[in-house]
């Protein structure tokens, strides 16, 4: 049983980082940099940008930040990997000693953690690899494959999802006329947030009992 139920996690790891990096090669070679266009109206577009740093268009720290950071999803990801391959053995003959009576970990704890790791794997073949497979994008460039715009841990993720939901009335202070969710962000960041989320909100005992 716990083998089977490692495969269909691992299967739908692989599926969601599939549906993540498609979206983003299709948005890399057919899109400038700052291209968008209309999927529902104005309040959802695709807007090709790229992200040096964190999740939804954060920055942090230049270079040594970008490869801090790549090292730590890198490092982030190898743990969740880790973490449910040992959750899915809990309450099966395979389990560890200190696991031994546990009963099974819940469905859901378990697919939202592999949301949360395929979210981070997503983002980190971007950085690994885009650098070294793809030309650079720019405002009047279409990238395309064979260049090399970056080295190794230093490529740049692909944001596309963009939401401009609603401006803030200009009388308001501190936020007068600011779009109110304003990060563009792709298929991996939308991962790791319902993952989250998910947990937070529905599994918060398991952690809390564990």
């Amino acid at each position: 049983m716990a083998s089977k139920k490692g495969k269909r996690l691992l299967l739908l790891g692989i599926l969601l980082v599939v549906i993540d990096q498609v979206i983003k090669v299709l948005v890399k070679t057919n899109m400038t940099i700052g291209e968008h266009f209309s999927v529902i109206g104005d309040w959802f577009q695709i807007l090709f940008v790229e992200n040096e740093g964190m999740a939804f268009g954060m920055k942090f720290g230049g270079a040594v930040g970008k490869l801090i950071l790549s090292l730590f999803r890198i490092g982030l990801c190898a743990f969740l990997c880790w973490w449910i391959s040992t959750l899915v053995r809990r309450g099966t003959p395979q389990a560890r000693a200190k696991d031994a009576g546990k009963p099974a970990v819940p469905a859901g704890v378990l697919i939202g953690l592999t949301l949360i790791t395929a979210g981070a794997f997503g983002n980190i073949v971007d950085s690994l690899f885009y650098g070294l497979i793809f030309s650079a994008s720019g405002p009047g460039t279409v990238a395309s494959f064979g260049g090399h715009y970056a080295p190794f841990l230093f490529g740049k993720v692909v944001d596309m999802f963009y939401f401009p939901l609603w401006r803030w009335p200009e009388w308001m202070p501190l936020v007068g006329g600011d779009i109110f969710f304003e990060p563009v962000f792709n298929f991996a960041d939308s991962c790791v947030t319902v993952g989250a989320i998910y947990l937070i909100l529905f599994q918060y005992k398991f952690f809390s009992t564990d």
